[in-house]
């Protein structure tokens, strides 16, 4: 299991599809994933698609800077990603950091969500 290919494209179809629509997300979390966005823990497939879409931004671009990987349970498929970008909303010229990390859990021969944490990087 190469850990680190599984993350990059991971990473890369997770920010083009919320870039894009984020609604479209959806696939990827079960009923017990949970997401935490800036402090607030979110739990079920539905519960994240909400909170992911009602965010107050009609247009997002994130700029990935780093992303690494690990496995993380010995035995199984599943690793840990962590993310660094920047997060373009709107027409601000201005970037904002932020930091995601995604516990990722292989099932059928693919991969979903299972803990999704997000926190932007301001001062």
């Amino acid at each position: 299991m190469d850990v680190n290919a599984i993350a990059k494209n991971f990473t890369d179809f997770y920010y083009q599809t919320f870039d894009a629509d984020r609604s479209r997300l959806a696939p990827l979390y079960r009923p017990e994933s949970m997401l935490t966005w800036e402090g607030q823990q979110i739990l079920g497939v539905s519960a994240i698609t909400e909170k992911l879409t009602s965010l107050p931004f009609s247009k997002v671009q994130h700029r990935v800077t780093t992303v690494d990987a690990q496995p993380s349970v010995p035995a199984t498929a599943n690793l840990i990603v962590s993310v660094t970008g920047l997060l373009l909303v709107d027409d601000s010229v201005n970037p904002m950091p932020y930091t995601q990390a995604f516990h990722l859990v292989s099932s059928d021969n693919s991969y979903y969500v299972y803990n999704d944490i997000f926190r932007l990087n301001l001062g």
